[in-house]
Order: structure tokens, then C-alpha cells, then sequence
């Protein structure tokens, strides 16, 4: 079968498995404003809503657990097909749903399809791409999560304007149906596509697969099987699988293991974060923070934000490699504690309870009003500045981190425990901020604030920069004793290994015996 051997085409294809996460972000926030989602569903508001939205991570934590014991077993690459297959029941189960029960029972499914995906995906791009780009490559699971946002947003605006329009007291169930059901599409492509993609080299290593995955990494190298920098980089993967192997310790029992149970709370912590900043309260509540600063047209103000985590998360994709991981966290925490703490201080200083007299902002209990249009445009362009803040640092740091800080032998059970701890926390805020923002509003914003001034500390004292390291360099990174903040010193093991394999080959090509009459 033709197989893709370049590593940009590969891992921006893979990353469609992360697009199907934010096809399912935007299928849900943009049905909220209209009035055949509310009307078939009797108006869900607060926990009810909490509930709905909170089914499809709730899935995709179970998913995500259940990624490592498939990627393992079967490869990352059937992992990804395998989470393809089960989205697109998910997709159908949604635009078929007849009751409330019914759509929760689609989201799951399709949740456990996302947190698959979303665990493999960035595992499957790590193993594959060369170190001095990987930060690059797996940055391009985020850019898909924002493209699946912002296509899907767009399917479901212009689905709510069947019928008359989001507001139409008649609106069809087309209106939620439509776009429900259209992303089974992606989930397909997906599928088919993966057939036309290698196997990670590292996997096919740790199954002594040793002449194809060989070959597969000459390939992804655009090399040859005899070429010093790509046999360097085997040794080096065949030598960690057999320091592992040598040891005798199960990948479960290594998990636990001090030094490595360290990295795997870290890595389960930077997920955290990533939740407990508040980007996808933005994402799946958008239109409910628009109604509340009292903006004309919710929907389309809101689709601006897509826009923004769309274009923004491009910086991001080329500099990680040059700027690292760790500036891209410290700088990201502290610009959307910013962001939230002066939208949470307008809010609290210019809004009021909503007084109920307006039927389209029933479903919030704190607006701004309309004689404060300053402070309604302010608190629209916090939300946009705190988008564009995430987009370019912990966006794309978020998922690069944990999949680059594990040996081969644990790295599909740490990085689904990691992503796991991502739908943990995604799962608890979707459920719990409809009731926040329902009780509390305002105060809503200064909790998420605080959260990433924790985020700044920890990340400052925990994370060391990963950039320039090769996946088998890690345990140099982790166990040097080096505090996080300082500057880790580079032993450059490949170059080394790439030298000394070149100097071998032409010791040995110089001791051959030459036939008679061959030049020199």
C-alpha cells in the first residue's frame, strides 16, 4: 500500500483526531442560543445544561484511560482509527437524539472516541517527528482543535438560521441535526486516511520490529538505512528500550516509581491547568458570556473568538521550537490571569441582576447594561485577549509537554493518564460552570484567575524546558538535579553517537582489502 513518509504531512494529518475534539466544543455552544435545541430539550439551563455538556468529557476521560492499553497493544496508528470509527457512531447517536438521555448517551460515546485520540494523537507526532521540530508538529493538534472549532461553529451558524432564524418561535430540530450529524464526516476522512500512514518507528522498536522500524525511520528521515545520523538514532531508541527491559519493571509498577511518578504529576498537572485556566469555558459557555455584556448579536460576536484561537495559534506552531515550552506557559499564565481578573472587575462594578424583562437573556442571571456600552466592549475584548493569549502559549505547550517527557516503555500509560487528567477537570468545569455562572457570575472570573496565578507558580518551579532534547534525553533533563528555573546543561548524546558511527563506518571501509587497480 502507498505509504506518506514526510513528517509534516503525517503529523498535520493525524492531527485531525484533535479536530474531532473541537468539532464537538463548537456542536454544542452554538446550539445554545437557538430555540429548537432549547424547545426540543425543554429548555435546559444551569445543571441540566451542566450535565449535557459534561457528558462528552466525562467519555473522553474514560477514552483516555482506555488509549494507552490500544496504542500499546495495536499501535498509536490503529489507536487513532479505532477512536475515528467509534466518533462516528457517537456523531450519529447525537443527530438522532430524541431526548435529553438519548444526546448524552451520543456524547459519551463521541467523548471516548476524543479522549483517545486526543492521548495518541500527540503520542503518535512525538514518535515520528525529528526533536529539532517536534515541538512544531504536535503544536499542530491544537491548531486542528481550533480549525475544528471554528468549521464547526460555522456549520452550526448557519444551520441556526433555518427556519426563521435561532430566534423563530418554530424552529426545525435541522437546526441542531445538521451539524450534529455532519461530523461524522471528519471522523471518516480520518479513518481512511491513517491507512496511508507509517507505524512509529518507536513502537515497531519496542515489538523488535527492528528491520521496519528501521526503515520506516530512514524514511520519515528522508535518508537511508546506512546513513550515521539515522543509525544513531535508532541505537539510541534500541539502547533506552533495552535499559528498560533490563531493569524488569512493569510499565505499571514504573509509573509509580519516585522519579518517574514526579514527571507523571507533572504531566497530569500541566493538563490541569490547561482546564483550570478557563479556555474551554470560553469555548463551550461563549454565548452565554456574550448575552451577559449585552452584545447585539452573541453568535457572530462569539464567532470572532473562533477566528482568533484560529489565527493565533500559528505563532505559536512555528516558535515553540525557538521560544520553548516553558516561556510559552509562564507567559501564557500570566496574561489570562490578567484578562480574566479586569473582565471579572467590570463585570462586578458595571453589571446588575438581569431583571428578567428582556425573554432573550433568560438564561442569565447578570448583565451589564445597555447605558455601560464601553464597559460591554471591554469585557468583549478581554475575552478576545484572553483567547489570543492561550492560543499562542499553553494551546499548543499543553499538549507538547506531556507527550515529549516519558521513556518509550511508560509514555502511552503516562500520557493517557495526563490527558485523562485533562478530561477529569474539563468534565467537573463543564458540569459546574452553568451553576457558577448562574450563582456567582462575576465572582466566576476571579477563581479562574487565581488558578492560573497557581498555574505561573508551579510551572516555574516544576517544568524544566524540554526544547532541542530528544524523547531518550528526557531522563538527562529530569534527573540532573538542576532546579527548573536554571538552565539545563546540553550533553548532545546523538551528535556524539552520530560521530562515532560515521568514524566506525570509515575504519571499517578503510581496513577492507581494495581489488587491484581500484583508485584511491
Amino acid at each position: 500500500m502507498f505509504q506518506i513518509y514526510n513528517v509534516y504531512v503525517i503529523c498535520a494529518f493525524a492531527a485531525l483526531g484533535g479536530g474531532l475534539f473541537g468539532f464537538d466544543i463548537s456542536s454544542m455552544s452554538g446550539v445554545l442560543g437557538t430555540n429548537a435545541y432549547k424547545q426540543y430539550f425543554h429548555n435546559p439551563v444551569s445543571s441540566t445544561q451542566g450535565g449535557i455538556t459534561a457528558s462528552m468529557p466525562a467519555g473522553s476521560f474514560c477514552g483516555a484511560l482506555l488509549s494507552s492499553f490500544i496504542a500499546d497493544r495495536f499501535s498509536r496508528k490503529a489507536a487513532i482509527q479505532i477512536a475515528a470509527l467509534i466518533f462516528m457512531l457517537g456523531a450519529a447517536l447525537q443527530c438522532s437524539a430524541q431526548n435529553i438521555g438519548h444526546l448524552c448517551v451520543g456524547r459519551v460515546v463521541a467523548g471516548v472516541a476524543v479522549g483517545i485520540a486526543s492521548a495518541m494523537v500527540p503520542v503518535y507526532q512525538a514518535e515520528i517527528a525529528p526533536r529539532q521540530i517536534r515541538g512544531r508538529v504536535v503544536s499542530l493538534q491544537q491548531w486542528a482543535i481550533t480549525w475544528g472549532i471554528l468549521i464547526q461553529y460555522f456549520i452550526q451558524y448557519g444551520a441556526s438560521n433555518v427556519g426563521g432564524g435561532p430566534k423563530a418561535a418554530n424552529q426545525p430540530t435541522s437546526a441542531f441535526r445538521i451539524p450534529w450529524g455532519v461530523q461524522m464526516v471528519p471522523g471518516f476522512i480520518l479513518f481512511v486516511g491513517m491507512f496511508f500512514l507509517p507505524y512509529s518507528p518507536r513502537w515497531l522498536a519496542s515489538k523488535d520490529r527492528t528491520e521496519e522500524g528501521l526503515m520506516v525511520l530512514a524514511k520519515l528521515r528522508r535518508s537511508t538505512q546506512n546513513d550515521p545520523q539515522v543509525l544513531a538514532e535508532w541505537q539510541e531508541i534500541t539502547d533506552q528500550l533495552r535499559f528498560e527491559r533490563e531493569h524488569v519493571v512493569t510499565s505499571y509498577r514504573a509509573l509509580v516509581e519516585p522519579k518517574m511518578f514526579k514527571r507523571v504529576i507533572l504531566g497530569m498537572s500541566i493538563q490541569m491547568w490547561s482546564q483550570l485556566c478557563g479556555m474551554n469555558i470560553m469555548m463551550y459557555y461563549i454565548v452565554y458570556i456574550m448575552e451577559g455584556a449585552n452584545i447585539a448579536s452573541p453568535l457572530l460576536t462569539a464567532s470572532i473568538q473562533y477566528v482568533i484561537n484560529v489565527a493565533l495559534t500559528l505563532p505559536a506552531i512555528l516558535y515553540l521550537d525557538k521560544w520553548g515550552r516553558r516561556p510559552s506557559m509562564l507567559l501564557g499564565s500570566f496574561g489570562m490571569m490578567t484578562w480574566l481578573f479586569i473582565s471579572g472587575a467590570l463585570q462586578g462594578a458595571y453589571g446588575e441582576k438581569n431583571p428578567g424583562t428582556d425573554p432573550n437573556l433568560k438564561d442569565i442571571t447578570w448583565i451589564i447594561g445597555k447605558n455601560h456600552s464601553s464597559v460591554s466592549k471591554a469585557v468583549v475584548a478581554c475575552s478576545y485577549l484572553f483567547v489570543a493569549t492561550f492560543a499562542t502559549t499553553w494551546g499548543p505547550a499543553s499538549w507538547t509537554y506531556p507527550s515529549e517527557i516519558f521513556p518509550t516503555k511508560i509514555r502511552a500509560k503516562a500520557v493517557s493518564l495526563s490527558t485523562a487528567s485533562n478530561w477529569a477537570w474539563n468534565c467537573a468545569l463543564a458540569f459546574a460552570v452553568p451553576p457558577l455562572l448562574w450563582n456567582i457570575n462575576w465572582k466566576m472570573y476571579m477563581i479562574f484567575a487565581t488558578f492560573n496565578g497557581l498555574a505561573f507558580i508551579h510551572v516555574f518551579l516544576a517544568a524544566p524546558e524540554t526544547k532541542g532534547f530528544t524523547l531518550e534525553e528526557m531522563d538527562l533533563v529530569f534527573d540532573s538535579g538542576v532546579p527548573a528555573w536554571k538552565k539545563q546543561p546540553k550533553h548532545d548524546r546523538l551528535e556524539e553517537l552520530t560521530h562515532q558511527i560515521a568514524d566506525e563506518k570509515h575504519v571499517n571501509i578503510g581496513s577492507q582489502e581494495l581489488p587491484v587497480g581500484t583508485k584511491v
